[in-house]
């Protein structure tokens, strides 16, 4: 079966134009040395989304209740597969799953619930945090106006409430205003009446009076990255350029615009609530914000600075300097509140695991299978698991990923689909 289906992609690789094998080898130029402890901190993060994204349809329900039908249909927007009752079930601290009639419904746990109430009373509490976010990212852009539904890409990465265009900029009306001259939804956007000078001030700028020292990013690379250091010290030694000055000014190319660019992703990295955000998204604001179009080739340009991981196939970049290990040096109070749920989210997983396994060790014991044979069972079976993995995917297997189902998902989307480039 293997041969058979390298030998249909060899055949198929033959008959690609060459500008598409092109576009399809510049996918590994994403990439950048793995370090394990980010990596790790991304995985927490993906878990969490996707039950944090199944919390906010529930509460979007009738008395917070979804039926399990209607959230399978979700599914399909969540990138998640399998059934939506053998998620929830592995979750048992955040949902709980009960019956009207014949048909299984879905909500929240009182703990969760409980969280969701600390989160809404922490937003309030939190409005201001909100508002000099808003007014700093509207100060960075060209024309201090954002469309609407560009802002709500980054929304949750900045930590805004879902409302706060009500929450937030119709209740400041001396700072921002709604305009729409077309006056359809896609192109209302969000401007800045009033600039204040107090905002304007970056997080390098900042630690730089602070320290009483002139403005220059740090290297969070152990000394042993010889190479990667050199170029950092030579980079810094351009005269730091602040985001929120106007870069119309500035030749495209130069190394004054490079710092600029630098300087624009290290300062919107700073006001997300991870310190991390899609690449593609940011890509999405390169008129507002005048960045370049090969906005990867930037970032991979400074491992000092930046870390770029390709984590469940979606393009991030973290600010390097904002974590030891796998954990953020200083925590937003929405975060504290979200590490909550993630706990709990782990101590339902693990519950989860424990009654699965003693259940399986209690029907094998009534088949009579002794435990001992069961685990040697179990180590043949990781030991061809491990085989079967390397015989695809390493050895002289010259076409790499792409035996794997979702590169290949990836490899054809890139083929046939003319909006992926």
């Amino acid at each position: 079966m293997t041969r058979m289906i390298k030998k249909t992609i060899h055949q198929h690789l033959h008959t690609v134009p060459q500008q598409w094998l092109l576009q399809c080898r510049t996918l590994s130029l994403w990439s950048m040395k793995k370090d394990p402890d980010l990596e790790s901190a991304l995985s927490r993060n993906r878990r969490w989304i996707v039950n944090n994204q199944i919390k906010n349809i529930i509460l979007r329900y009738p008395n917070h209740e979804i039926p399990l039908n209607a959230l399978q249909k979700k599914f399909r927007t969540l990138d998640l597969q399998g059934t939506a009752l053998n998620w929830v079930c592995k979750y048992p601290c955040c949902f709980e799953v009960l019956l009207h009639g014949d048909e299984r419904h879905c909500r929240l746990t009182k703990r969760m619930m409980s969280l969701v109430a600390e989160e809404e009373s922490l937003k309030d509490s939190l409005e201001l945090v909100f508002l000099r976010r808003l007014v700093k990212f509207l100060m960075m852009s060209l024309h201090k106006r954002l469309n609407v539904l560009k802002i709500n890409e980054l929304k949750r990465s900045l930590g805004f409430p879902d409302d706060y265009l009500i929450r937030i900029v119709a209740k400041y009306p001396d700072l921002f205003r709604i305009v729409n001259h077309s006056g359809r939804r896609s192109s209302m956007e969000v401007e800045l009446l009033h600039w204040d000078p107090d905002f304007a001030v970056s997080e390098v700028e900042a630690k730089a009076r602070e320290l009483g020292t002139r403005p220059c990013f740090s290297c969070s690379l152990p000394s042993s990255w010889v190479k990667s250091w050199e170029r950092f010290q030579e980079f810094n030694s351009v005269p730091y350029v602040s985001p929120y000055s106007d870069p119309r000014g500035l030749v495209e190319g130069s190394k004054e615009m490079e710092k600029r660019n630098v300087g624009f992703v290290h300062e919107l990295l700073s006001l997300t609530l991870w310190k991390k955000a899609s690449i593609v998204k940011l890509g999405h604001f390169g008129k507002e914000f005048l960045l370049p179009d090969k906005l990867n080739v930037l970032l991979l340009k400074h491992p000092c600075i930046f870390y770029v991981s390709n984590k469940y196939q979606i393009y991030t970049v973290l600010l390097r300097e904002a974590y030891v290990g796998s954990q953020l040096v200083d925590k937003d109070p929405m975060v504290v509140v979200k590490e909550k749920f993630g706990e709990l989210m782990q101590e339902g997983l693990h519950e989860y695991n424990q009654r699965r396994r003693l259940a399986n060790l209690d029907k094998r014991r009534k088949k009579g299978v002794p435990l001992a044979k069961v685990d040697e069972v179990k180590g043949r079976r990781r030991r061809r698991s491990c085989e079967n993995f390397d015989s695809v995917d390493g050895g002289d297997n010259k076409l790499g990923g792409l035996l794997d189902p979702e590169e290949r998902k990836r490899f054809y989307k890139l083929l046939f689909d003319d909006d992926a480039s």
